[in-house]
């Protein structure tokens, strides 16, 4: 084959492969309104089709674990294999690790020019509303920062139209990072090859007719929420952070939770709390959690907080070991506007802000992180083929594709067998009988 980088073609943006516009070529969950009457067998599950098939698949793996890179690179061959006019899209170090293993082009970006744990990342409206505009401002058009090759938007937002990931929950959350900043994440088919696999929602023994379900749009599709968050200083201006040198980001997307700890200070940490711009308490605790309900089974969970099924629109707030025995977590509605800002009695000079378990920075006395939930909608539109009629199309969340159930099987959408499976919900001390 001669020099195997020819195999990696790097420009996403200009490469011939180029996706349909997002409203044409993203996936649609549908319930068909002509059969408004028909409760669907599993209403917190949506259905899965799409206006034309995927070609553009994102592949993201865990790291340093043999047995999920030889899983990678099964699947990718299993993909071009069955649908020959997929492409396949890897992360920079995956692309240089595989590509000589693999006799067709793999598609990636140039290595990002700094650390940042969110790269590639494009500035999403609406902005963070102020404490006196609690609602959600009218969407208007999404700007882009100059992260990205030729100085247009994240090729990842651009291009992909299937995320995959192999590995477990950490795996997800580091895939949906990639989309952080993007008002649209695309369709997730996650295979459970990691430490914990409460969010996989595939085994890998059954890839093969996962491949086969999803393509031709058999799945079903549960939306996970993800809270909005923007880091301001005392004079109300956006604060940089450490997601590298990145200007005008935009509002971040976390998945699971963003927290504010004391970090290495040996003080607590002293934070005022405001609903709606409203003052509820001083906490004086290690720091405070903001959860989605996705985040409920994790950080969260660990302090303390409620659990929440993802089904269930709202915000979870949970300090983290407060020195207070009736400081308890509190689940607000997802359209509130939930500030922390850090007090300016606070001991120390700042603490720390990390969004999905990475670290953002930190923020000094007298600024504020303001999160709320992302906006989850759904709007009418008309398809054509197969599918023709009235449909809604949803927007917002994180769509993760489920299986169909299979005959005889009743559909549901896993959270219970997870409860009781993987996170042992109210089992017993000692042996079983």
């Amino acid at each position: 084959m001669g020099n195997w980088d020819i195999m990696i073609e790097y420009s996403l943006q200009n490469a011939v492969f180029d996706s349909q516009p997002w409203c044409l070529r993203t996936v649609f969950l549908v319930y068909d309104l002509e059969k408004r009457d028909e409760e669907p067998p599993f209403a917190k599950l949506w259905s899965l089709t799409w206006p034309v098939p995927p070609r553009n698949v994102l592949l993201v793996k865990k790291r340093h674990v043999p047995l999920v890179r030889s899983a990678l690179i099964t699947f990718a061959k299993h993909i071009k294999s069955t649908h020959p006019e997929t492409n396949i899209i890897l992360e920079p170090s995956i692309a240089h690790s595989i590509h000589h293993e693999v006799s067709f082009p793999i598609f990636t970006l140039p290595p990002s020019p700094n650390s940042s744990p969110f790269p590639y990342t494009q500035s999403t409206y609406p902005r963070t509303p102020t404490p006196h505009q609690p609602q959600h401002p009218a969407a208007s058009a999404p700007t882009s920062t100059s992260l990205s090759l030729n100085g247009d938007e994240n090729p990842y937002h651009k291009k992909t139209d299937l995320l995959v990931t192999l590995g477990g929950d950490g795996t997800i959350l580091h895939a949906a990072s990639l989309f952080s900043t993007s008002r649209q994440v695309p369709p997730v088919l996650s295979f459970a090859m990691g430490t914990l696999g409460f969010l996989g929602e595939w085994r890998w023994d059954d890839h093969v007719g996962a491949v086969d379900e999803v393509f031709r749009g058999m799945g079903r599709v549960l939306r996970r929420e993800r809270l909005k968050v923007g880091v301001y200083d005392r004079d109300g201006k956006r604060v940089g952070g450490d997601w590298g040198e990145v200007e005008g980001i935009g509002d971040a997307h976390a998945m699971n939770e963003v927290n504010i700890h004391r970090g290495k200070d040996p003080h607590l940490a002293i934070v005022e709390v405001f609903v709606d711009g409203r003052f509820l308490t001083e906490g004086v605790a290690d720091g405070m959690i903001v959860s989605t309900p996705t985040g409920s089974t994790a950080y969260s969970l660990s302090s303390g907080g409620s659990i929440i099924h993802p089904s269930v629109s709202s915000l979870l707030l949970t300090p983290i070991c407060p020195r207070s025995l009736s400081f308890r977590p509190l689940v607000l509605p997802a359209d509130s506007l939930l500030t922390l800002k850090l007090s300016e009695r606070n001991r120390s000079k700042e603490v720390e802000v990390n969004v999905d378990g990475r670290r953002w920075g930190g923020i000094g006395r007298g600024e504020e992180i303001r999160v709320w939930s992302e906006e989850m909608g759904v709007v009418q539109m008309e398809c054509e083929g197969d599918g023709e009629g009235r449909m809604m199309a949803a927007e917002g969340g994180i769509p993760c594709i489920r299986g169909s159930p299979r005959k005889g099987e009743r559909e549901d959408d896993g959270w219970v067998g997870g409860l009781n499976g993987l996170l042992k919900f109210n089992y017993p001390f000692g042996d079983e009988e």
